[in-house]
């Protein structure tokens, strides 16, 4: 696992060089983790460099997201070749396609959240009295959503098989011949549970308003908790989810948008519902032509280097247009197909008129919102709903909270609930933000591709698929493979 190791030895000068802030950081050789840091302020120097790593295009910045949206059915393309379809054709292999940015990229995380923790622990040791408590806790808590994403990526849904292979767990400082193999997808989410259960007591609490903004870019304990109840939900441990959930919402620190709000929402950074955000900024991080919003609007909306790559479906369409008074369709405009057909998607790019998030001239430098409340009602809604103890009025009451977004739909009651009705939401609440094939295969939902709507001429799948199909998972990169050969034994079944 050379690959996943050589990060080790580049601990902070690979944690800041894309952060315009902390370039006059001296680099820091990881091997002596010693002198990696001497106080709080470092290590929060430090943090701000691993939120910067999260955001690139390889990992929350476009690729992680584009993934979980361009598989899952609500999302469809035009034509082949302009960038990503193979995502939609799922023409993956070991050695093509791979995707495999986002594995190097989540373990370089990794492996700087694992050298600050070693460094944090050193210092301590040696009687420092500094307080490093909310950074350790925002470092595990960050460790749990990457092993989470990764997880998810390569391994089989936990409700499918979870004594299958997962990713491989690195917790400490490694030596440039270790070569870890895959632990079973199990072993992940215990470690993901325990990595959130430590942090809840050492991250920072918000308990107003000011403390609420100090974290804006940060994890802090809300986000934690909406984490965890992310994983519980993916689990299928829903009392635990729901009551996750519930400590989110009844926080009160975090509103949802008003419908009035909710498309403008999209062109105001850190508002009310953000619950961890990513910064993107016009000088750092921005990738322009190739940003996450810049793959969903139009062909040639703003910019002839714009190319349309992705549109919504017609099925997502017909769930959209359910009613017509639907707010969020205010974030759609006419794709290249028709006037008429609403089908590009302008959450990233702040709104349909370009707008960006922070009222300039950029509007590809958008800032990624990983969890939303909404999200966390979705998440209550359906915990309550499907616990053994099946609470319909809680779940009504968080479901509603959120369709009635579509004004005219009639609000769900304790008789017309059903699961399929809270897919459908999620469906159209988080649309463009990452979720829907996750969803669908933990649900173990037959997903259906619009393929007939564009000009597709190889497919490396059906028209329908659900998770007995083995490119459902990725496969381990061959680069890391070469690297580390025992691995090769582990590899996905079918690659």
């Amino acid at each position: 696992m050379k690959n996943i190791l050589y990060t080790s030895c580049i601990f902070i000068a690979f944690c800041f060089t894309s952060c315009k802030d902390f370039l006059d950081y001296p680099p820091t050789n990881s091997g002596d983790a010693e002198t990696a840091i001497q106080t709080a302020a470092d290590a929060q120097v430090i943090m701000r460099g691993i939120m910067r790593k999260m955001s690139s295009g390889d990992y929350y910045g476009r690729n992680f997201p584009l993934y979980g949206d361009t598989k899952g059915g609500d999302i469809t393309i035009i034509a082949q070749g302009r960038g990503y379809d193979y995502l939609y054709v799922f023409n993956h292999s070991e050695s093509s396609n791979s995707y495999s940015s986002i594995w190097s990229q989540g373990y370089h995380c990794l492996a700087d959240i694992n050298n600050l923790l070693a460094s944090i622990e050193k210092i301590k040791a040696a009687g420092s009295t500094e307080n490093f408590d909310n950074f350790v806790g925002q470092a595990l808590t960050a460790r749990a959503l990457i092993y989470f994403d990764l997880v998810r990526l390569y391994g089989e849904p936990y409700n499918e098989n979870k004594s299958s292979y997962g990713v491989p767990i690195t917790l400490s400082l490694l030596n440039a011949e270790d070569n870890l193999l895959r632990n079973t997808v199990e072993e992940n989410y215990t470690q993901i549970l325990k990595d959130l259960k430590d942090a809840e007591t050492l991250i920072v609490k918000p308990t107003n308003a000011a403390t609420l903004t100090s974290s804006r870019g940060f994890l802090n304990y809300y986000a934690n908790k909406a984490i965890q109840a992310r994983v519980y939900l993916y689990m299928e441990d829903f009392p635990s989810a729901l009551s996750a959930a519930e400590e989110v919402i009844n926080s009160n620190l975090y509103t949802l948008y008003s419908n009035d709000n909710w498309v403008s929402s999209w062109a105001s950074e850190f508002g009310t519902e953000s619950i961890f955000e990513l910064g993107i900024y016009a000088n750092e991080g921005d990738l322009n032509t190739t940003s996450l919003g810049a793959y969903y609007r139009r062909r040639a909306h703003g910019s002839s280097s714009f190319l349309g790559n992705f549109t919504a479906s017609d099925y997502y369409l017909a769930r959209l247009n359910e009613v017509s008074d639907d707010v969020r369709m205010g974030v759609m405009a006419a794709d290249e197909t028709s006037s008429t057909r609403l089908g590009a998607s302008y959450k990233y790019s702040g709104s349909t008129a370009l707008a960006g998030d922070k009222k300039t001239t950029n509007s590809t430098a958008v800032n990624i919102k990983v969890v939303r409340l909404s999200e966390i009602y979705l998440i209550a809604a359906e915990a309550a709903f499907r616990q053994p103890s099946v609470d319909l009025t809680k779940t009504v009451t968080y479901l509603n909270a959120i369709r009635k977004r579509a004004v005219s739909l009639a609000p769900a009651t304790t008789a017309t609930v059903s699961l399929d009705m809270i897919a459908n939401e999620r469906s159209k609440e988080l649309f463009t933000e990452g979720h829907r094939y996750f969803d669908m295969i933990r649900w173990n939902k037959t997903i259906e591709f619009n393929d007939e709507f564009g000009d597709i001429s190889t497919i490396h799948r059906e028209k329908t698929i659900d998770r007995t199909f083995f490119k459902t998972i990725l496969p381990i990169p061959l680069a890391e493979i070469n690297a580390n050969p025992e691995i090769g034994n582990q590899q996905n079944t079918g690659y």
